[in-house]
């Protein structure tokens, strides 16, 4: 399958790459500048193409099967950016795929997206925006998967996971186990249409995700 991947860049998009590298499927990575290529291609990149979230990315899209979407302005951005990229990027890139028949997409988002009036309010803003995303997804007649983690740390991961639809507690999950459920995900007959929280747990990530 080939895999256009928003946010390659990034910090669980780099683990992404490193994951996919080992997997039957090729990543396209998308990066706003040339000179980040070489170093992604190394990681695991198939290939790279140049583009930006807050413009018309249908280009870099072109011959993909699915979307993995692992962009994100940071929850201590301020609105403005965080709109521009959680919110509104995400919801361009559901739309142009879906204009260009690309039905599967992944959709990194937080826990508490949910409800995002009960959140902190410093960070309300960041889980509105991927509320508004989300369920613009969840409406889109794609093929989704939402994958809500808990707080991110960059702790070495164990492969093990807690997955549930809602989870009261806020636990935490490292980004290279982020990685490694977004690309189970991908295979998973189970996550398709689907919504769930995901933080550090004790169960493999390919039996978590067996039992949605």
């Amino acid at each position: 399958m080939h895999v256009f991947i928003a946010g390659a860049n990034g910090q669980i998009g780099q683990h992404l790459l490193q994951e996919m590298a080992d997997s039957d499927h090729e990543a396209r990575a998308l990066v706003r500048h040339q000179d980040q290529g070489p170093e992604l291609q190394q990681m695991g990149a198939t290939e790279t193409v140049l583009g930006d979230l807050e413009q018309d990315c249908s280009e870099a899209m072109r011959g993909c099967d699915a979307v993995i979407f692992t962009a994100g302005s940071g929850p201590h951005t301020g609105p403005d950016k965080t709109i521009d990229v959680d919110q509104d990027g995400a919801i361009r890139l559901v739309d142009t795929a879906r204009a260009m028949g690309i039905k599967r997409f992944i959709m990194v988002s937080s826990m508490r997206a949910e409800e995002p009036e009960k959140g902190p309010e410093k960070l309300r803003h960041y889980l509105w925006a991927k509320h508004n995303a989300d369920e613009h997804l969840k409406n889109s007649g794609l093929n989704y998967t939402i994958v809500r983690p808990g707080q991110l740390t960059n702790d070495d991961g164990t492969g093990k996971v807690a997955i549930s639809s809602k989870m009261e507690d806020f636990g935490k999950i490292s980004r290279q186990d982020v990685a490694r459920v977004l690309l189970a995900a991908l295979d998973s007959d189970k996550a398709t249409n689907c919504v769930f929280d995901v933080v550090s747990g004790d169960t493999p990530i390919l039996e978590a995700l067996s039992k949605l």
